[in-house]
């Protein structure tokens, strides 16, 4: 079966999440550390293609609380374009993501994660979120 892979996308760290052979449940990848290279992110995804049966792609679209278009959203828009043209093959959806990197962080202090290891995974848990939120509107 296939997998959906989710996308936190940032421009200096981008955080995966995908589901389980089943597209029951999302795990967290890894986090992506690009540093404003979207060429680094892509490299990553071509390789992910290669090792899991992925068909689709989520997303995670970040608007501003009151439902505009933030520069992150404009940003976010740009590497979609990217993704379309790359991997043309791959369904792409994009899926609200507000409120999802404060989920990410409540989430971490519960655990009490700190410092740097909590900038290490905020993006990858946050990419859970948007994955969950997706399989759960399915």
């Amino acid at each position: 079966m296939s997998r959906i892979l989710a996308i936190d996308y940032g421009v200096a760290r981008t955080g995966i999440a995908i589901t389980d052979a089943l597209g029951i449940t999302a795990q967290g990848l890894e986090t992506i550390n690009s540093n404003g290279s979207d060429k680094t992110i892509l490299r990553r995804l071509e390789e992910l293609l290669n090792e899991y049966e992925i068909d689709t792609f989520v997303l995670g679209n970040p608007l501003n609380m009151d439902g505009t278009k933030s520069q992150r959203a404009e940003e976010t828009e740009k590497f979609m374009h990217k993704l379309k043209c790359r991997f043309n093959k791959i369904n792409i959806i994009q899926v609200d993501e507000r409120l999802t990197t404060v989920e990410a962080h409540k989430t971490m202090n519960y655990l009490d994660i700190k410092g740097s290891k909590k900038k290490q995974i905020v993006d990858t848990i946050a990419a859970v979120y948007i994955l969950e939120s997706y399989i759960n509107k399915k």
